[in-house]
């Protein structure tokens, strides 16, 4: 288990949406989003498909901007610098985001170039270690979708937001992944999760879109 201080992190600070809208062309996803989340925080984003839990995902991001609102760290703009907002979290879309002609340890290579990081130690949190050298392309979808979960274990972020983090596991891999929330959490780490699926986060607060 890591340590906010180890990690160079600093204090969590508080995470603010207000007032957030988002729209796709001429009709509004979500307007008047509002919440906070603190350091050990879990929220929950449900709703049906469409409602726009990943876009809510990739708006907090800095991926896209915001059509109202406001999205604050520590009540200044979050998004007035992108790459120390992108420094500050780790974004898991519901697309794996892999190389299929490189290894498994080739893959996370490629992100610890960014972040740094224990290559092996991230291939072992999540059950990969025997499967290291294989391409991407021949894993089954629950193996992607634990080496894409494995750049959580790879290096410390502050937030991280993951978009259906389950999808394709099994119950072993699910628990390893709450492992590794856990972990995150006791840490001062905070998470936001879109799911359809019960997620392994005591305590998280729920956000209905």
């Amino acid at each position: 288990m890591f340590s906010c201080a180890a990690a160079g992190w600093g204090e969590f600070g508080v995470l603010e949406a207000r007032d957030l809208a988002c729209w796709r062309g001429d009709r509004a996803i979500f307007a008047g989003l509002s919440f906070q989340l603190e350091a050990g925080g879990a929220l929950l984003l449900l709703g049906a498909n469409g409602a726009g839990k990943s876009s809510l995902l990739r708006l907090l991001a800095g991926l896209i901007p915001p059509a109202e609102g406001a999205l604050l760290w520590d009540g200044a703009d979050a998004l007035a610098d992108r790459v120390a907002h992108a420094a500050r979290l780790r974004y898991l879309s519901h697309q794996d985001a892999l190389k299929p002609s490189l290894t498994a340890r080739e893959n996370l290579l490629f992100y610890s170039r960014l972040w740094g990081g224990d290559v092996a130690g991230a291939l072992e949190a999540v059950d990969l270690t025997d499967l290291a050298e294989l391409p991407a392309r021949i894993l089954s979808s629950g193996q992607k979708r634990r080496l894409a979960l494995a750049r959580l274990a790879l290096a410390p972020a502050r937030l991280w937001l993951l978009d259906e983090p389950t999808v394709g596991l099994d119950a072993a891999s699910v628990a390893r992944l709450g492992g590794l929330l856990a972990a995150h959490r006791a840490a001062g780490g905070a998470v936001i999760a879109a799911t359809h699926l019960p997620l392994p986060l005591p305590g998280a607060r729920e956000l209905a879109l």
